[in-house]
């Protein structure tokens, strides 16, 4: 079977289905295998009367052949879901709509119907009430591998990996482990020779500008270099621990192509200024491959026909490459 990947709709009340009209309409424009939608149809005819849009759309099940997705009409595997409105409020009340959709993608990889998913923005906040927890977080624990997954914000000339996401900066220092370090950078190392056939350099970030540490922190500073020393012996392309400070303007120099961070600001602030909408975010370490772009929800222009679609169509195109 040709492989095939599914798009998850996302927050019902987002820029989601504006950018997934505009990245089916611009299909022809770029490389991708077939795909289609995880969403409810009702709700994506509601938003595409309100957007202007006129897209006709096909109706799938778990039946469906690859013949199905190759046609004019979008292909959406239906998930009901009722909304008087095109797009309203953020709210909890699209949660289990929400998790509906990412059972249907689950299982659809599980039986090899797709090689993997992506999905659109979701409001962490709302989905997850508050628990600091992130999709990466999610799948790793709905595939029993906690911790797990790998979280990769990809661009072909930079790649960036937070070692802790979506948790307070006071709780970062707590969080460092040795093995999270290792284990991570391995996970990463693997994916780049499999999928690109490359070696990548990798460059591994101190906890603190200038690699400063107070007398309180030297067990931090003692993780990181064990960490570090260890991947050397493991035959790893290792820089570092390299000041955090000066890393984003001497990679290129450097020719790294992925920086490990502590936090998930640390890299990820940097990287959006150098990349914006060029890059995305790929889940590693799970049966599957699992992409979002790597933007939010867009409550400001939702509705508005304003919302950029490159990270998605960036999305769609990254499955390309994989093997």
């Amino acid at each position: 079977m040709k492989k095939t990947i599914a798009i998850i709709a996302g927050e019902p009340n987002s820029i989601s289905s504006e950018i997934i009209f505009k990245s089916w309409i611009n299909k022809k424009k770029y490389n991708h295998k077939p795909f289609f939608i995880i969403g409810s149809i009702k709700l994506l005819y509601l938003q595409m009367k309100k957007l202007k849009y006129k897209i006709k759309i096909k109706k799938i099940n778990n039946n469906f052949q690859v013949k199905d997705l190759l046609t004019s009409q979008m292909p959406v595997y239906n998930v009901d879901y009722e909304q008087k409105k095109p797009f309203e409020k953020i709210t909890s009340k699209s949660n289990k709509y929400i998790f509906q959709c990412f059972d249907v993608a689950l299982s659809l990889s599980k039986n090899k119907k797709i090689i993997g998913f992506i999905n659109c923005p979701v409001a962490k906040e709302t989905l997850f009430k508050n628990k600091h927890q992130g999709i990466t977080e999610y799948l790793s624990k709905k595939e029993n591998k906690k911790n797990n997954g790998v979280m990769l914000i990809y661009n072909k000339s930079l790649s960036v990996s937070p070692l802790t996401t979506h948790i307070s900066i006071n709780e970062v220092k707590n969080k460092i482990k040795y093995n999270e370090i290792v284990k991570r950078t391995k996970t990463i190392n693997y994916f780049y020779k499999k999928n690109f056939n490359k070696k990548p350099i990798i460059a591994i970030l101190g906890l603190n500008p200038h690699n400063y540490y107070s007398k309180k922190e030297v067990k931090v500073k003692n993780i990181i270099n064990k960490a570090v020393k260890k991947l050397n012996i493991l035959n790893i392309k290792i820089e570092g621990p390299i000041s955090p400070d000066s890393s984003f303007i001497n990679y290129k120099k450097n020719k790294l192509d992925v920086i490990i961070g502590m936090y998930h600001d640390q890299v990820l602030t940097p990287f959006k200024a150098l990349y914006n909408f060029s890059a995305i975010n790929v889940t590693l370490g799970l049966k599957y491959i699992r992409i979002s772009p790597d933007h939010g929800v867009g409550s400001n222009i939702i509705g508005k026909k304003m919302a950029n679609c490159k990270s998605l169509i960036e999305s769609i195109k990254f499955f390309n490459y994989i093997k």
